[in-house]
C-alpha cells in the first residue's frame, strides 16, 4: 500500500515499495518539474496530485510591506540614476528589464513653478464651466435693458428734432426692430462659426482683416462714448453746485466748481481716472443700478417738469411734426442708444439653459422697454422744446431752480463719472486683446493705457461742447458698423445664398448710406461750429 506523506513545507514524498522519491511545488522553488515522471508502480487507484503549472509573478511570496507591482510605477529614480537597479522576484513578462522603464513614467510634465496655472493672466472660470454665474430670463432681461437704455437716452428728443415727429417715430421703431435682429444674428453667426465671440466670428470669417475691423469699430463706440461722458459731467455738475450754493460763483478760487472746463478736469482726473485703474470690471458693478436709477430720474423729470418751463424757453414744432431735413442724423443718435452688440454673447451665455429661443425672447423684451423708454423721452422733451431742443435735453431747462430737474442732473453726472470707467475698460481691452493677446498682466502697460484713454478722452471734451454732434458722428461710424454692417456681413459669409440673405444685403447698404452721409454731415458741423456753442 502506497503511503503518501505531506511535509509542512508542502512537499509530497511518494514511497512506493518503501523507496521514497520527493518533489517539491514551484510554486516555492520554482523549478520547472513538468518533465518528471511518476512511478509506474502507482496504482490507478492512488490519489495524484495534478501537475503544478506556471504561476504568475502576482503569486511569488514577497515581505511585508514591498508592493504587489513594485517598480511597475517608478518612484525610485534616485536610485535609477545612481545605477542602482533593485532586483526584485519578477521575471521578463513583467518589462522590468525593459529599456522603457529606465525613462520616468510621466515625461514632458510642466514643472508646478511654470504652471499656467500660478500665472496673473490665469482665470479659472475660462476653464471650468460651472465657475461662472448663470442668470435666468429675467436677471439676463435686465443686464441687456441696462445695456440698452445708457446715455444715449438724453439726446433722443434732440433726434425727432433732427428728422421730424412723425419720421423720428418711425426711425425710433424701425431701427429698434432692426437693432433687435442684429443682435440675435451675433448668436447665430457664433454658432455658424464656432466662435466664442464677436471678434473671434470676424476672425474666422475675415480673417485679420475682420479681426482690424471689429476692433477699431469696438474701440471708437467706447472711446466716444467716455467723450460724451466727459461732456455730459461738463454740462450738467456745474449746474448743480451754483443751485447748491448760489454765490459760488464770486467766492474766490472755488469759482473754478462753476466753470465748465475746470470741473470737467478736477472731476475726471479726481474720481473716474482712479475708478478706471481697477483691473477688475467687477469691481464697477454698483455702477449699473445707479444708471437704471438715474434714467428712471430723468424721464420722471423731463415728462413731469416740461410742464412748468417759461414759456420763453420753449419752441416751435409746427413745422417740425412731419419730416425734417436731419433723417441722417437722427439715424446715429438713435443708433448710439440702442447699440449693445458688444454684450450679446456674454447675456447669451449667462443664460442658465442658453438656446436661440429663449435668448430671442430676452432681446424681444428688452428692445421693447427700451423702445418705450426712449420714446417717452423724445416725445416729451421735442413736444415741450421743439426747435430749441438741445443735444442734452436737461440743459434746456433753466440752469436755477427746478429742484427735481437739479436732482437728475446730479444723478446723471455722477452716474457718467462711474460710468466712463466701464468704457475705458472696453477700450483696454480691445488694445491688450489686438496688440498683446498672449501676454500676461502687465502693471506699467496698464497704468499707461489707462491715462492715456481718460486724458485724450478728457482733451476732446475740452474742445467741443455739442453733445448731439458727438452723438450723430460716433451714431454714423462705430454704431452703424456694429449694428447694421458687420453683423450682416458674417451672416452672408457663413450661409448659404438664400432669400434669407436679402434682408441682410438690405441693411449693409443702408448701414454704409448712413455712415458716409452722417459721417460728412457730422464732420462739417463741427469744423464749422453750427452746433450749441453757448454752451461752452
Amino acid at each position: 500500500m502506497t503511503i503518501d506523506d505531506e511535509d509542512p513545507d508542502g512537499s509530497v514524498k511518494h514511497a512506493p515499495n518503501g523507496t521514497l522519491e520527493s518533489h517539491t511545488s514551484p510554486r516555492f522553488s520554482g523549478e520547472d518539474n513538468s518533465d518528471q515522471t511518476r512511478s509506474p508502480s502507482i496504482s490507478s487507484s492512488q490519489f495524484t496530485r495534478p501537475l503544478a503549472q506556471r504561476q504568475s509573478s502576482l503569486l511569488q511570496p514577497r515581505p511585508d510591506g514591498t508592493p504587489r507591482t513594485t517598480n511597475r510605477v517608478r518612484f525610485d529614480l534616485d536610485e535609477q540614476r545612481n545605477g542602482q537597479t533593485p532586483e526584485g522576484w519578477m521575471e521578463e513578462e513583467d518589462y522590468l528589464d525593459s529599456p522603457s522603464q529606465d525613462a520616468p513614467l510621466l515625461t514632458n510634465i510642466t514643472p508646478p513653478a511654470e504652471s499656467p496655472f500660478l500665472s496673473d493672466s490665469f482665470q479659472p472660470e475660462d476653464h471650468l464651466p460651472n465657475a461662472r454665474p448663470k442668470s435666468g430670463m429675467q436677471s439676463a432681461f435686465m443686464n441687456m435693458a441696462n445695456s440698452i437704455i445708457g446715455a444715449g437716452i438724453i439726446g433722443q428728443p434732440y433726434a425727432f428734432r433732427q428728422a421730424g415727429l412723425t419720421m423720428g417715430v418711425i426711425l425710433l421703431v424701425g431701427l429698434t426692430i432692426t437693432v433687435d435682429w442684429t443682435i440675435r444674428l451675433i448668436v447665430i453667426n457664433s454658432k455658424l462659426s464656432g466662435a466664442d465671440s464677436f471678434q473671434a466670428t470676424m476672425q474666422h470669417c475675415f480673417g485679420r482683416s475682420g479681426l482690424v475691423a471689429i476692433s477699431v469699430a469696438q474701440w471708437a463706440f467706447a472711446f466716444g462714448g467716455m467723450i460724451a461722458f466727459c461732456i455730459i459731467v461738463g454740462d450738467t455738475i456745474p449746474h448743480v453746485l451754483e443751485s447748491l450754493i448760489p454765490g459760488l460763483r464770486d467766492v474766490p478760487f472755488l469759482w473754478l466748481l462753476t466753470d465748465r472746463r475746470a470741473v470737467i478736469i478736477l472731476f475726471i482726473l479726481g474720481i473716474s481716472l482712479p475708478l478706471s485703474l481697477y483691473r477688475d470690471i467687477a469691481k464697477l458693478a454698483k455702477a449699473s443700478t445707479l444708471a437704471l436709477i438715474s434714467m428712471l430720474i430723468i424721464i420722471v423729470t423731463v415728462v413731469t417738469q416740461g410742464a412748468f418751463v417759461d414759456p420763453d424757453l420753449r419752441g416751435n414744432v409746427k413745422g417740425l411734426l412731419f419730416v425734417n431735413d436731419g433723417f441722417f442724423q437722427a439715424v446715429g443718435v438713435i443708433s448710439f442708444a440702442f447699440v449693445c452688440h458688444h454684450n450679446s454673447l456674454l447675456i447669451y451665455g449667462s443664460l442658465k439653459t442658453p438656446t436661440l429661443d429663449r435668448f430671442a425672447t430676452v432681446t424681444h423684451y428688452s428692445t421693447f422697454i427700451s423702445l418705450v423708454a426712449c420714446l417717452v423721452m423724445a416725445l416729451a422733451g421735442f413736444l415741450t422744446f421743439g426747435d430749441r431742443t438741445k443735444g442734452n435735453v436737461l440743459n434746456n431747462f433753466p440752469s436755477q431752480g427746478h429742484v427735481m430737474v437739479q436732482i437728475a442732473r446730479l444723478c446723471f453726472g455722477l452716474n457718467m463719472l462711474t460710468t466712463l470707467p466701464l468704457e475705458c475698460f472696453v477700450c483696454r481691452e480691445v488694445m491688450n486683446n489686438y496688440w498683446f493677446p498672449e501676454e500676461p498682466y502687465q502693471p506699467n502697460r496698464h497704468l499707461i493705457f489707462s491715462s492715456a484713454l481718460v486724458v485724450s478722452a478728457m482733451a476732446m471734451s475740452l474742445l467741443t461742447c455739442d453733445l448731439g454732434a458727438v452723438f450723430e458722428l460716433i451714431g454714423a461710424t462705430s454704431a452703424c458698423a456694429l449694428a447694421y454692417i458687420l453683423p450682416p456681413l458674417c451672416y452672408i459669409k457663413l450661409s448659404t445664398r438664400s432669400w434669407k440673405t436679402i434682408p441682410a444685403v438690405l441693411c449693409i447698404v443702408f448701414g454704409f448710406a448712413v455712415m458716409t452721409v452722417s459721417l460728412v454731415l457730422a464732420m462739417k458741423k463741427m469744423i464749422k461750429h453750427e452746433g450749441e456753442p453757448h454752451q461752452c
